[in-house]
C-alpha cells in the first residue's frame, strides 16, 4: 500500500452526494425504539453515545466472518436472528446494524468497504465511519474489533488518515481494549500495520445510508462508489449491484 498512496486529484467525474435517511423516518425510529437505544446510548456527549453504541454491538452479536448473510439486512432483523439461531455474522453485518442504530439517532454514519488491491480476494473487512459534530470530523469506529484509531496526541483520526499515516509511517495508536469476540486482544502491529494496511488498498461505498438498503428486492438498484489509487487496475469504471 504504500506504494499507492497518491490519487488523481484532477478526476472531475460526477460523483452524487452521500444521503442519509432523516432521523423521523418511521423505520429508523423503530430501530431506536425497539432496540432501545436512547438508554443504550446514554445521555452525556455525542462521543460518548458514538462510543456506548460500538461497544454495545460488539459485545451483543459476537463476529464470525464465514456466517451467510441473512436475507433481511437490517438492524431489528439481524439482531433477532443472531439471538434466535444463536449465530454470528460477518464484518459487514456488524458495520450495518451499527450505522442503523446512529443514523436513527441522528448521528451520520457510513459503512465503508476495505478492499485489498487484488480484485479476486477472499478477505475484506467493512468499518463504519461515522461523523462527529463535536469534534468536526469523521472518526474510524469498527465493531468487529470494538476499535477506534488515534495519533500519538489522543486526537481521533478517520479512515484516510489512518492510510495517509500508513503509507507516511506516522504514529498511530490502537485503543487499548480493541479486541476480537471478547477472546483475543488486538495489537496495532497486527490489526493496522498488517490487517488493515491490506485492507485499505481500495475503499468502497454506498451512496445512500438508511433502514434495510443492503437487502435485495427485484427491481432494487444500489449505486457505490469506490476510490482508487494512481496505481489501481482500473480507474474507470463504477459499479452497481
Amino acid at each position: 500500500m504504500k506504494k499507492a498512496g497518491k490519487y488523481n486529484y484532477n478526476d472531475n467525474r460526477f460523483i452524487p452526494n452521500f444521503e442519509y435517511q432523516p432521523v423521523n423516518n418511521p423505520d429508523l425510529i423503530r430501530v431506536r425504539k425497539e432496540l432501545n437505544l436512547d438508554s443504550i446510548a446514554g445521555h452525556a456527549s455525542e462521543l460518548s453515545k458514538i462510543f456506548n453504541l460500538l461497544y454495545w454491538v460488539h459485545n451483543l452479536i459476537r463476529h464470525d466472518g464465514s456466517s451467510e448473510n441473512p436475507a433481511l439486512k437490517n438492524a431489528i432483523d439481524l439482531i433477532n436472528i443472531c439471538k434466535k439461531e444463536n449465530r454470528g455474522v460477518n464484518c459487514w453485518m456488524l458495520a450495518t446494524i451499527l450505522n442503523e442504530c446512529y443514523l436513527s439517532l441522528g448521528i451520520k454514519s457510513r459503512y465503508i468497504f476495505c478492499l485489498p488491491k487484488e480484485t479476486n480476494f477472499d478477505d475484506n473487512h467493512v468499518i463504519n465511519m461515522v461523523y462527529s459534530t463535536e469534534l468536526n470530523k469523521w472518526i474510524w469506529v469498527d465493531p468487529t474489533f470494538a476499535s477506534y484509531v488515534m495519533d500519538e496526541n489522543g486526537n481521533l483520526l478517520g479512515i484516510q488518515v489512518v492510510r495517509e499515516r500508513l503509507v507516511s509511517g506516522k504514529p498511530l495508536v490502537l485503543n487499548a481494549d480493541a479486541n476480537w469476540n471478547r477472546e483475543i486482544v488486538q495489537s496495532k502491529e497486527e490489526y493496522l500495520e498488517n490487517y488493515m494496511a491490506k485492507n485499505l488498498y481500495r475503499l468502497k461505498a454506498p451512496v445512500f445510508y438508511g433502514y434495510n438498503v443492503e437487502t435485495t428486492v427485484k427491481g432494487k438498484e444500489l449505486l457505490y462508489v469506490e476510490l482508487l489509487p494512481l496505481d489501481g487496475r482500473d480507474t474507470t469504471n463504477s459499479s452497481k449491484s
